[in-house]
């Protein structure tokens, strides 16, 4: 670990401990190759990923194994983080803690420290993992129904939107459309890493 990434990390575990003054919050940070082709961006830590303090370590985890395999990486030649790095909980009916979407507060909260992350990675290509890691990255309000499979205009290094590991596991009906996607960017990746692919939008 290199003196940047570890001022990176004391100075925003500093920061989220004045920010949540007497919580017992686990940061779980970025993992991977330093020096990466691609980049993943996903939500937030689960509560596997808490326990472990590495990202995808539970179920999404597997599925995200299996599509590195498909675009012909392994996990150590990427760098995986989450926009947002503990776990956001509720308490459910039962009085258990469970996993919740991030707050649009938490993500303003992370974004810059996630930026910085970015820049120390310096990856070819971004890839962004649902809805929450889209906008985190990309600092705009986009769904990722509409640009999944896709490059985003104007974003360098280009980011390239795809939906969510575990939304595979919810809902079967997308998995043609997540193979297709990750087709698409294992092409980009292929041809040429710092050309974007043909945009929905505009």
């Amino acid at each position: 670990m290199t003196a940047a990434w570890r001022n990176l990390k004391k100075e925003c575990v500093t920061f989220f401990k004045h920010i949540y003054v007497g919580e017992d919050r686990v940061l779980v940070f970025g993992e991977g190759n330093p020096s990466p082709k691609l980049l993943l961006v996903g939500e937030a830590p689960g509560e596997q990923e808490a326990l472990e303090g590495r990202p995808f370590a539970g179920k999404a985890g597997i599925q995200l194994n299996s599509f590195i395999e498909e675009l012909g990486f392994s996990r150590e030649d990427l760098y995986i983080t989450n926009a947002v790095k503990f776990r956001p909980t509720r308490e459910s009916a039962a009085g258990h803690a469970v996993n919740r979407t991030p707050t649009a507060e938490e993500i303003a909260l992370w974004r810059p420290w996630l930026l910085r992350e970015i820049d120390l990675v310096k990856p070819h290509v971004i890839a962004t993992l649902g809805n929450i890691a889209l906008r985190a990255v990309t600092g705009r309000s986009i769904a990722i129904g509409e640009v999944h499979g896709t490059c985003i205009p104007d974003t360098d290094p280009p980011v390239f939107a795809l939906y969510h590991p575990a939304s595979v596991l919810y809902r079967r009906a997308l998995s043609e459309t997540y193979q297709e996607d990750v087709r698409r960017l294992r092409q980009l990746l292929e041809n040429n890493p710092l050309q974007t692919l043909p945009k929905k939008l505009q």
